[in-house]
């Protein structure tokens, strides 16, 4: 009797710890969803709680979205081919490094590592702004790409590197033998095989780009070439905020992101448990 009340107990614990965790990280988002149906007015009388049906202010979310609409493509645009085109490269360079010897691999290796230490982009903005500008890529979305592109590399070949080596040599050697070359090997064994921590290096990357904010403010000047998170400032008025309009904007901006979650979610915790055993 003593160890099915402790198990009780236990697992009581268990849930509400659980339900604390997932309260918070829902909270916010409950919060955007209430606020982004209010005025300014309801949204000082009454902050955290939904008022009545009647009152919702559903012209919030017309005007959100007249505010971001145009700026999604962009968005969808820069984040895509930014996380494609590092995915590319990545497995090219993790697929090099953990499947062949070549004099160097080491050192060539830890210097690619060793740029994880570099100064950030924060840190770089000036060098990399006058850089762009003699190519020729300042007000250009391609801008964003090459940046997007250049920016999770460095972790994404560390993690891949190591998943590549686990996998059999035996496999590599049989597809060799049936005539397969690098791009089929990296194909049809590397792809299927480490599919759950590749979705999870995209997603990252995926988000990283979709969020920026810096470089789209540095290098984009035209509105049509603006990204969502910038675009969300239009909506944060220069004297007055209209907080429903802005939640509401902020609520639209996200949808993309909820939908590749949802569907990529299961790939996502396979990843994460992936890594963590082989850690």
């Amino acid at each position: 009797m003593p160890t099915i009340i402790n198990n009780r107990v236990g697992e009581s614990i268990k849930l509400g710890y659980l339900a604390f965790v997932l309260m918070f990280a829902f909270f916010p988002l409950y919060i955007v969803i209430v606020v982004s149906f209010k005025s300014n007015e309801q949204f000082l009388s009454n902050p955290w709680f939904f008022d009545p049906v009647s009152e919702w202010r559903w012209e919030n979310w017309a005007i959100g979205w007249h505010s971001v609409s145009g700026y999604i493509f962009n968005s969808i645009f820069v984040s895509f081919l930014g996380t494609l085109s590092t995915l590319i490269i990545v497995l090219m360079s993790a697929y090099a490094i953990a499947r062949y010897r070549f004099p160097g691999k080491s050192v060539l290796y830890y210097l690619i590592m060793a740029t994880m230490f570099l100064p950030g982009t924060v840190a770089a903005l000036v060098t990399l702004f006058n850089l762009l500008r003699q190519m020729g890529l300042i007000n250009n979305l391609w801008a964003l790409v090459l940046m997007a592109s250049v920016s999770g590399q460095v972790t994404g070949v560390f993690i891949l590197r190591n998943f590549i080596e686990d996998i059999p040599k035996e496999l590599f050697e049989s597809a060799q033998i049936d005539g397969a070359g690098h791009l089929q090997q990296i194909r049809h064994i590397v792809l299927p095989m480490s599919a759950s921590i590749i979705s999870v290096t995209c997603i990252m990357d995926f988000l990283a780009s979709w969020n920026n904010v810096i470089l789209p403010l540095l290098l984009i000047r035209d509105d049509q070439l603006m990204t969502i998170p910038v675009g969300l400032f239009h909506l944060d008025g220069e004297y007055v905020k209209q907080y429903g309009q802005l939640m509401a904007g902020y609520a639209i901006s996200s949808i993309p992101l909820l939908v590749i979650f949802v569907f990529s979610m299961k790939f996502f915790v396979k990843g994460l448990s992936a890594g963590a055993i082989k850690g």
